[in-house]
């Protein structure tokens, strides 16, 4: 896959995972609520870490810096 997530954006996308990872152990965040944000967090995750976003493909979006 080709890349297309820049620096800020997996910076960004990687703290709001482990922000819901902190909310969670916290039991500020439980039931569903917690479900669905743990859900979003590993994709934020998989996505920083791969730098690869596959909703920004079919609109030819990117935020990387083109080299």
């Amino acid at each position: 896959m080709k890349k297309n997530m820049g620096t800020i954006d997996r910076a960004v996308r990687t703290l709001l995972a482990i922000l819901v990872g902190i909310l969670y152990f916290m039991d500020i965040i439980s039931g569903t609520t917690a479900v669905i944000l743990g859900i979003f967090a590993i994709i934020f995750l998989t996505t920083s870490l791969i730098s690869t976003c596959p909703l920004y493909m079919p609109f030819g979006l990117s935020t990387r810096k083109q080299e």
